[in-house]
């Protein structure tokens, strides 16, 4: 079998390694995936040749164990090639070919995909396309850093930190919104990396309906529970992507999911 142009350790199922996967169906390339459930985590080794740990190998004495700092609590086993490939010791985490090179941030390992496929439009057909895409993908990113500290923070849930994600979801959406109003795809007239950025993006947004019980207990109604008239370009296209084989078959329960809320 072909040697993968990537691999990604990560927790799964991942809308932000879907990604990735979903670049890799339209563009012909390999991308190898390893993980687990995100509790599990915490019992592998944290490398590229990322792997369970038996109980001996689970102990504070270990040249690999390490003190988590976001998204886990405890301690966490990771190499020093990990560290050195991946400074901020997140995953999702890829790895080139060999295993040295490391690339964080699911965007960047979206580019990464498109950039080892032998021909794809995906990113554009030239420097300017691909810079329009660049900024969809700069706003895709602020959006996700908005929704993962609010997701995080459920248990805890604020009425400030609601409204910041309110205001969030509603600035990003606005912006796809607006972009659909000129063209059948959000960076211009053909499929990009953009879209699949945002498909992702948002069906993981979906975890919000997870801390209902939370917010009802604090008075406040769900940033999905938002008008679906408000934005039906948007979500039209979200749901009319999710139909295709190359989404359907990495995210298409998590939108089915969505589509579901939605309609309560």
């Amino acid at each position: 079998m072909n040697q993968p142009v990537l691999r990604i350790f990560s927790y799964l199922p991942s809308p932000r390694v879907a990604k990735a996967l979903i670049a890799a169906e339209f563009c012909g390339v390999r991308v190898e995936t390893r993980g687990d459930a995100p509790a599990q985590l915490q019992g592998w080794l944290w490398d590229y040749d990322a792997h369970p740990l038996d109980n001996r190998e689970r102990v504070e004495s270990s040249p690999h164990a390490r003190t988590s700092r976001r998204g886990f609590s405890g301690t966490l086993f990771k190499t020093d090639a990990f560290l050195c490939a991946h400074p901020f010791g997140t995953v999702p985490a890829a790895f080139g070919p060999d295993g040295t090179v490391g690339i964080f941030e699911s965007n960047s390992i979206l580019r990464a995909v498109v950039r080892a496929a032998e021909s794809t439009d995906l990113y554009g057909r030239d420097g300017y396309e691909a810079s329009r895409i660049d900024s969809f993908l700069d706003a895709s990113l602020v959006f996700a850093r908005e929704a993962q500290v609010y997701l995080l923070g459920l248990r805890d849930m604020t009425s400030e930190l609601h409204a910041r994600m309110h205001a969030a979801y509603d600035f990003y959406l606005d912006g796809i919104e607006a972009a659909l109003t000129s063209s059948d795809y959000i960076a211009g007239p053909d499929l990009s990396l953009a879209d699949i950025s945002f498909v992702c993006d948002l069906g993981q947004f979906l975890g919000e309906r997870r801390g209902r019980k939370v917010l009802d207990a604090r008075g406040l109604l769900p940033v999905t529970n938002a008008e679906p008239t408000a934005h039906p370009r948007a979500l039209e296209h979200l749901f009319r992507l999710g139909e295709l084989p190359e989404f359907e078959k990495h995210i298409g329960s998590l939108l089915d999911q969505l589509r579901n809320e939605l309609r309560d």
